[in-house]
């Protein structure tokens, strides 16, 4: 495997329990207590192949590294963002800013390693899909991963992408958190469908400007993708 993980964490019975379940799954693991720290890390050794990052740093938050990492070098590196607090406000601006997921402490640390693992395997793994899409005045290209609503540009992150053409492939058939998770996240139930909830409620801001095609919510059930014409 031998995967290098960063660690972002000022508490250092987190990051030692991390080490010891990463380390056990094979990767190697590079530990850093705060934002600085973690800063100084990306920028004098190779890059790490995955991020776990907490939000609540002292000096530089967990927000700032997100920015700074997609806004540099880096910009492709994968992120695990780690929250304390279960608020749907930090999750939809850490994702906004570019975390591939998150998970809300406390967590089984088992978890931590499926997601790792899961994140780790579809982004070294090719996009099958190649077969562009319309729906209403929404426009799907998923060669350039490019969307055009009513024909203006619209920047969605990976998972954004990955979750509205899961969609989009499948009109008006309704989809579970469940299943969800595990075609655009690739890792099966563990109790956090909240993830999915994040990333559509993104999702729907960033298409608010369509006005034949929505998001529908079915409660209790998923999701589903309509169009009108």
């Amino acid at each position: 495997m031998n995967e290098t993980i960063l660690v972002v964490d000022d508490q250092h019975n987190i990051r030692a329990l991390l080490r010891m379940y990463l380390e056990r799954e094979g990767f190697r693991v590079v530990e850093a207590a705060d934002g600085e720290t973690a800063l100084q890390r990306l920028r004098d050794h190779s890059p790490p192949d995955l991020l776990i990052l907490d939000l609540m740093l002292p000096g530089v938050d967990g927000w700032e590294i997100c920015r700074q990492v997609r806004a540099g070098s880096h910009g492709d590196l994968p992120i695990l963002m780690l929250t304390a607090r279960d608020d749907d406000v930090d999750k939809i601006v850490g994702l906004e800013l570019g975390a591939d997921d998150y998970v809300t402490k406390p967590f089984n640390p088992r978890e931590i390693v499926a997601r790792v693992k899961a994140i780790l395997r579809r982004s070294t793994r090719s996009a099958p899909a190649t077969t562009a899409l319309r729906l209403g005045d929404v426009e799907i290209d998923p060669q350039r991963r490019e969307v055009r609503v009513q024909n203006t540009p619209v920047e969605l992150r990976r998972k954004e992408f990955d979750l509205l053409y899961t969609l989009a492939r499948q009109p008006e058939i309704v989809l579970s958190r469940e299943q969800l998770l595990e075609q655009v996240w690739d890792y099966d139930f563990y109790g956090q469908t909240r993830t999915v909830d994040v990333h559509i409620a993104t999702l729907r801001r960033k298409l608010a400007g369509s006005t034949a095609t929505r998001i529908e919510t079915l409660t209790g059930i998923g999701y589903r993708i309509t169009t009108k014409e």
